[in-house]
């Protein structure tokens, strides 16, 4: 058992929360039992080393079981150097550390995708973490980092992802000009998400939804910038009827991509 906080493979490991050391090792940081059971269940190849508490694998014994079935070896940890190596103050037993895994953007549209969700500059983690648990929860076919969005691999998008990073294609480090190139080409329309916009049900009821769809998401302050709204093929906002003065981004996008993903199964 791994019992000193301080030692030298503890500090490795709680290094790759901050992006120098991610992008000098080609690692990223995995924590919580969910998270470590898609990681196992659907991309075991990337898990370089897992450890866990006594008391975490007893208690999902499925976690243990799956880990053996995929030839990966557990190291037990106490819950000090658990919380010494992991981000957040509650891992919840559970630490890995994983090979990154990024996309190229040619590869996401060379197969043809019907329904593309693409992040510009947006920046916020937890936003860019539930976007891509709502594009794979929408049947998305994959999700698009372009300009200066957060890094895939922060260990908070990781946890707002809640695994569903292990599920779909997720393409980093692509300019914007060149992905609405390929989605064009790759016969879908582009949609921005905008305040400007079109009245979502609006369009919905004239079938605009219903063709294959790149959905553009901007920054969380400022949207998208006037040339990147003009590069889409038409603007669209989720219609607010309460009070309230605007919508998480998060949220928006996840009704957008839904509501295509309704066209496309009616």
């Amino acid at each position: 058992m791994l019992e000193n906080p301080r030692s030298p493979r503890v500090r490795a490991v709680a290094k790759l929360a901050k992006k120098p050391a991610r992008q000098e090792s080609g690692l990223f940081l995995l924590e919580g039992p969910q998270a470590v059971a898609e990681a196992l269940t659907y991309r075991p190849q990337l898990l370089v080393e897992l450890y866990a508490t006594p008391t975490a694998l007893e208690r999902y014994t499925d976690i243990g079981q799956t880990a053996v079935d995929a030839g990966v070896d557990v190291e037990f940890v106490t819950e000090e150097v658990l919380e010494s190596m992991a981000d957040t103050v509650t891992p919840q037993g559970f630490v890995a550390v994983c090979h990154q895994f990024p996309t190229a953007a040619k590869d996401v549209f060379a197969a043809e995708p019907k329904l593309v969700a693409i992040l510009e500059e947006v920046r916020d983690p937890g936003n860019a973490g539930t976007i891509i648990r709502a594009a794979d929860a929408a049947g998305a076919d994959a999700v698009v980092f372009s300009g200066r969005t957060v890094d895939l691999y922060n260990p908070k998008v990781v946890r707002s992802s809640t695994g569903s990073i292990f599920h779909l294609p997720v393409a980093v480090g692509a300019h914007l000009e060149d992905v609405l190139q390929r989605a064009r080409g790759a016969g879908l329309q582009v949609l921005a998400a905008d305040i400007d916009g079109e009245d979502l049900l609006a369009a919905r009821s004239a079938g605009v939804l219903d063709a294959p769809t790149a959905w553009l998401f901007g920054n969380e302050a400022r949207g998208l910038s006037d040339e990147h709204r003009d590069a889409a093929d038409r603007a669209i906002t989720v219609p607010i009827y309460g009070q309230a003065e605007s919508m998480n981004l998060a949220t928006a996008a996840s009704v957008c991509l839904y509501e295509s993903a309704f066209a496309h199964r009616s």
